[in-house]
């Protein structure tokens, strides 16, 4: 019986031999900026679907990692409960690029599973794609007759094994818009007798879809209309764990007794040994499906457990990497998520703690052979799983006690916005909450917990467009300025194309421009432009999303023709400058990625004249030991003095270490920018100087985090650093003459300053302490009665902070227990007092600082026995205690309540 690797290779080797290029899969986080994560193994190709670039091949084929989980695809709530949902999954596919299409694909479909793989034929069944009442386009004849065809041959009835699909079964889409077309579905009757030809497309398990062939051919026009594209593809994706599944249900194709399952095969074995071993109690996985979700038995909630750690490792481990990394946002968050389900459902089992990364290094072990980046990354992937479910563990304790306090607020019904707050805040499950919940005799509001899920849904739902997705023209031809600041920064002969004014701004639009427009992160150039023996000084430049650039210029250009000639130079100094910092942003990329692993991925940057800011993707914070081996590596790169060429190139010819950014959408053309004698490529349009010792030096200056999983760096770089070293510097031999002291010795001498300081300041505040506690003594003695009490007042002339005065009134109390006390003490210009009444008295200090609060102007507050404030130390404070003291006697009934 063949394995999922065995299959996986004999998918590719069989595409190879009939002329397909076999490509590596895409990594799961996706080029495209509108997916959360790769999902499909068309993805990588959609530029050339859209005309974007030319394919580089006519026909390919791959086995692409997918995650369906989060967005418009989302499979997370369904594994566990059945047998065939997963959350990642591999699609084994093949492409046609304007080469062949229905009749070859369908044949070498047909040839693959039946030749090959040995399915029996008498089992399969296709699809046909017919349009219902107001669906797009019309009946798919061509695929029908092929297939009738190819069952005719075969001796096999065309009426029972070809059914026909509507638009929701049989028609694909890439969005509203854009190119779509027909498929047809290859589906394998697993009922025992093989006579379930009924059930295809009724969802049955008995029934399953094995491969869907997807035949491009029309564009969907925004009025409804549906066009021929110039060029007809064919895009065809089948589960390798569902034909392995498939394949291991059925011992071969042997015994069609048992249910199908995906998680018989080879790719779960493994991972459902490894759980069986370590689980705190027996327990052996059975392959149970539960009938009722609400009513599981103990054997069926053991096995939906399985299968959900199962497919959740296998998930996080590629995910994690490909460098997506747990976060509170995003894919991010998708991904925590799916982590927290797989630790609530290991805790089921009684999985010890940190059982996701030893699961994860089964994953490893079993799947390095044809994903090697697993292996590469496994040490980040191992830490990444250890505090993750380090850090859930804390949160869901959290959310068990919130659940308790809810349970003894709430009584008989826990209401619905508890429940959501639990669900989505904390990750915990609904039904986990109803069965602790249950245990206490309490139930859940389900309803207003499902009103909660829908308003959440629905804010979704408004914060997303509707995707318009659009073929370009090949002949189309944007109105760009062009662009000459690559090879000079002036002086440039052009001429003025328009002037807009806007907001109190002035921008000019000229033919040609050395300026660079603020775009990648890199900020605008700065010059002049010369027009009519005029200078402008051009203070930014920006570019429009049709290629326009627009200068900032100081003033209004007034009435000179369109076309006047035009003299441009750019600030060379400070393009320099931020050609230095753009180029050691690259450097310290590549060297991120040499210390902390591959999983380093920016984020984000900004690349100005006088410094440089850099967002990468990485779990934990930054050792010094590593940020000096950072930036070791990059001034050895700097000092090496390596050329760095730039080139426009094919996207497809480009260099395969080359690095792209992630979301970004590139055209048939690229830049790449390139350190000769290196392996540092990647993909950039900004300014970069010509050879590493340009840049001089690189310094970090911070490392901080910015968001969960995301890390900043922020560096300066060639005549910055220098100017930030010569500070630094003569900041430092103003110190020694201060301390008198060699500059080597210079922290030694201010660590023993620091601490003579600490010294004399413990001794000052002792001997204020001593003179506040001698002048509390004399406060004691001029104790006054007002209205009946007992008051002491005092007002310390030395400065003590809030715990000091505090302390004191404690001993004041201590030696005069029915006084009332009234202490005040200044510090960093403020005055800070406290007011005491002796327990039981009947006196509130509550209601007496806001009395005194009133009278200094300030705030504060406290209980029936103590209560504390401040204002501003600018108070005549014998003045204030008088009328204090005429404030208490003019209110006699409250003094005396």
């Amino acid at each position: 019986m063949k394995t999922a690797g065995e299959l996986r290779q004999e998918f590719l080797d069989y595409f190879s031999e009939h002329g397909h290029r076999i490509v590596p899969s895409e990594s799961l986080l996706p080029g495209s900026p509108n997916l959360l994560f790769t999902n499909a193994g068309m993805n990588q190709f959609v530029p050339y679907f859209l005309n974007e670039r030319p394919s580089p091949f006519a026909r390919a084929a791959d086995s692409q990692k997918c995650i369906r989980a989060g967005g418009k695809h989302n499979d997370l709530d369904d594994v566990g409960y059945d047998t065939y949902h997963h959350t990642f999954f591999e699609m084994l596919g093949n492409w046609s690029f304007g080469d062949y299409f229905k009749e070859k694909a369908i044949s070498m479909a047909w040839d693959l599973l039946v030749n090959r793989w040995n399915f029996p034929k008498e089992r399969l069944h296709a699809t046909v794609y017919k349009p219902e009442v107001g669906e797009p386009s019309a009946e798919d004849r061509e695929a029908y007759d092929i297939w009738q065809k190819i069952f005719t041959r075969e001796g096999l009835e065309p009426a029972r094994h070809i059914h026909f699909g509507n638009a929701r079964d049989n028609f694909w889409m890439m969005g509203e818009t854009g190119p779509c077309g027909p498929c047809t579905e290859i589906h394998m009757d697993l009922t025992l007798a093989g006579d379930g030809a009924e059930l295809v497309n009724t969802g049955s398990p008995r029934c399953m879809e094995l491969w869907n062939l997807v035949f491009i051919q029309y564009n969907a026009m925004g009025d409804g209309n549906f066009a021929p594209l110039p060029a007809r593809y064919v895009d065809t994706g089948m589960g390798l764990e569902r034909i392995a599944g498939v394949i291991a249900s059925t011992a071969g194709f042997r015994d069609f007794s048992k249910s199908p399952s995906n998680y018989d095969s080879d790719l779960f074995k493994p991972l459902f040994a490894d759980m069986e071993s370590v689980a705190e109690r027996k327990i052996t996985y059975g392959g149970t499906v539960p009938a009722d979700r609400k009513k599981l038995s103990p054997q069926e909630m053991a096995d939906c457990s399985f299968r959900v750690v199962a497919d959740h490792v296998r998930t996080l481990t590629f995910a994690i990497g490909d460098g997506i990394l747990p976060s509170n946002e995003g894919r991010g968050y998708v991904l925590r998520r799916i982590l927290r389900r797989a630790v609530l459902f290991g805790q089921r089992l009684g999985l010890a703690d940190n059982f996701l990364a030893e699961l994860s290094a089964v994953c490893i072990r079993q799947m390095a052979t044809a994903y090697p980046v697993l292996e590469n990354n496994a040490e980040t992937i191992g830490k990444v799983l250890v505090r993750e479910q380090e850090a859930f563990t804390r949160t869901l304790q959290r959310g068990l006690q919130l659940l308790q306090e809810a349970i003894r607020e709430h009584g008989a019904v826990i209401p619905g916005a508890v429940v959501f707050e639990l669900y989505d805040t904390y990750g915990f499950p609904v039904d986990l909450a109803e069965l602790v919940a249950g245990e206490s005799s309490r139930t859940l509001d389900k309803e207003g917990f499902e009103r909660c899920m829908a308003a959440q849904r629905q804010r979704a739902r408004e914060a997303q467009r509707a995707e318009k997705i659009t073929v370009r023209d090949s002949d189309d031809a944007a109105a760009r300025t062009i662009f000459a600041g690559y090879a000079t920064t002036g002086p440039v002969e052009t001429c003025l194309v328009k002037t807009i004014s806007d907001g109190g701004k002035f921008w000019a639009i000229f033919a040609e421009t050395p300026f660079y427009a603020e775009k990648g992160g890199q900020v605008g150039d700065s010059g002049y432009a010369s027009i009519n023996g005029k200078i402008y000084a051009i203070t930014d430049t920006q570019i429009t999303p049709d290629g326009t650039i627009l200068h900032e210029i100081s003033e209004a250009i007034g009435a000179i023709p369109l076309g006047c000639g035009v003299s441009l130079n750019v600030d060379g100094a400070r393009r320099q400058r931020i050609c230095c910092h753009h180029t050691a942003t690259h450097i310290l990329q590549a060297t991120l990625r040499q210390v902390l692993g591959d999983h380093v991925k920016q984020m984000g940057s900004l690349v100005g004249e006088s410094s440089l800011r850099f967002d990468f993707s990485h779990f934990e914070k930054l050792s010094w030991e590593q940020l000096e081996k950072v930036e070791d590596l990059a001034n050895a790169i700097v000092l090496k003095n390596f050329t760095v060429n730039t080139s426009e190139v094919p996207f497809a010819q480009r260099p395969a270490h080359c690095l792209a950014h992630f979301g970004e959408r590139y055209g048939d053309r690229v830049r790449v920018v390139e350190f000769v004698g290196t392996q540092m490529a990647e993909l950039c349009g900004g300014t970069h100087v010509r050879a590493t010792g340009e840049i001089g030096v690189i310094k970090i200056l911070s490392e901080q985090g910015i968001a969960a999983g995301t890390r900043r760096i922020e560096a300066v770089a060639g005549v910055d650093a220098q100017k930030l070293f010569r500070k630094i510097f003569r900041n430092q031999c103003e110190c020694t003459k201060q301390l008198h002291c060699p500059i080597e010795d210079l922290a030694d001498a201010l660590a023993k300053f620091q601490n003579q300081k600490q010294q004399l300041e413990k001794q000052i505040r002792a001997a204020a302490k001593a003179q506040a506690q001698r002048q509390l003594e004399v406060f004691l003695e001029r104790s006054v009665e007002v209205s009946g009490r007992h008051w002491v007042m005092g007002y310390f002339d030395t400065s003590l902070d809030n715990g000091t005065l505090r302390a004191l009134a404690t001993v004041a109390r201590a030696k005069l227990p029915q006084a009332h006390i009234l202490l005040l003490a200044s510090e960093n210009m403020e005055i800070f007092y406290v007011i005491s009444c002796p327990p039981g008295s009947g006196a509130s200090a509550r209601k007496f600082i806001e009395i005194w609060n009133s009278i200094v102007g300030g705030n504060g507050g406290g209980n029936e026995t103590v209560a504390c404030g401040k204002c501003s130390a600018a108070r005549d404070v014998p003045a204030a205690f008088q009328k204090f003291c005429d404030e208490l006697r003019s209110r006699t009934s409250f003094a005396q309540s």
